[in-house]
């Protein structure tokens, strides 16, 4: 197919108001398409579905993670205290604090968290950037290798451009690193590099190349690399994602599935047998991407009520519900 599809219709009092229309795939254990919907095979972003690959790439030079700490190294967080907690605890383990953050200030992604945080009479900080396991074990991994963390005179140029310095900086030998982390489970070459909105790196592969990656990390033996991030998701899904979230309550209910949403509308999903889902939504709305990937699981015969709860998502007037984002039955037969 030469571009998106419907996925997901927006219903509202019986009435169809609109679509989103994207672009699903599934692989088989080898990496090969068994299914797909829409462009599967041209470049685009995963965005934060990355991390775990990304975590790969940390712990091949020497990250000495595991555990709930090494889950929050490939999430992105609510911004939970035990969130924070965490990412502060990463980051005294290599001897500094929280102010070698090099993310974005901002509020706590999850809505109840960002409330309390204000309440509390605190603004925006680099620690509750939903990024900031991430970055903290970046940091760590720069530490271990002696590279080098950021230049802070280079970043206060009113023209500033990271160098290979600065651990975001895509030339940088952890950048390096990761990069080739995430090629050699996509099993393709990345086709561009742009900047997330953490300012890290943002590397383009395919979307089947990003359900082929999460099929390997899934199918992984505990004792690799690649296993012990998996486990560290399924076994602490509340430190990938955050306690009230979609993502966490999957990997609870489905055995073996290991899976991580994106900005822009991506979600990706690995099934212990190697099989992998992946989930791009044109326009970028998570509520469509979160109802097509359950929509996908339903799809490969995968029960739970978990799942159905996420194959619809809510419309409200007046104060109840009147409609719903539901999977677009021709996407998904």
């Amino acid at each position: 197919m030469t571009e998106p599809v419907i996925l997901a219709d927006v219903v509202r009092s019986d009435f169809v108001e609109g679509h989103h229309r994207g672009s699903v795939v599934v692989t088989d254990p080898d990496g090969s398409v068994a299914w797909s919907a829409g462009i599967v095979d041209q470049p685009m972003f995963p965005r934060s579905s990355n991390k775990p690959m990304q975590a790969l790439g940390m712990l091949r030079n020497g990250l000495d993670l595991d555990g709930k700490l090494l889950a929050l190294a490939g999430a992105s967080h609510s911004g939970e205290q035990f969130h924070l907690d965490g990412v502060r605890e990463i980051l005294a383990g290599v001897g500094l604090d929280e102010t070698a953050l090099r993310t974005p200030a901002s509020y706590p992604y999850d809505d109840q968290s960002r409330d309390e945080w204000v309440r509390a009479g605190h603004a925006q900080e680099r620690i509750t950037m939903n990024c900031s396991g991430k970055h903290a074990a970046m940091i760590a991994t720069c530490v271990h290798n002696g590279w080098p963390i950021h230049d802070p005179a280079r970043e206060k140029s009113p023209d500033a451009v990271w160098g290979t310095d600065d651990y975001r900086s895509p030339g940088h030998p952890l950048q390096q690193a990761i990069r080739a982390a995430i090629e050699d489970s996509a099993g393709e070459k990345v086709a561009h590099v742009a900047v997330d909105g953490c300012g890290a790196p943002l590397l383009a592969i395919s979307l089947a190349g990003l359900a082929r990656s999460f099929g390997l990390f899934a199918a992984a033996a505990p004792d690799t690399l690649e296993g012990r991030i998996a486990s560290a998701f399924r076994e602490y899904p509340e430190y990938a994602s955050g306690s009230r979230r979609d993502e966490a309550a999957l990997m609870r209910a489905v055995p073996g599935l290991l899976c991580k949403i994106g900005a822009e509308g991506v979600y990706a999903a690995g099934l212990a047998d190697g099989r992998g889902v992946a989930v791009k939504i044109e326009d970028g709305a998570s509520r469509a991407s979160s109802v097509a990937i359950a929509a996908t699981l339903r799809r490969l015969g995968i029960e739970h009520d978990a799942i159905e709860k996420q194959a619809r998502f809510p419309l409200y007037g007046g104060g109840i519900e009147v409609g719903a984002v539901s999977p677009h039955a021709a996407a998904f037969s």
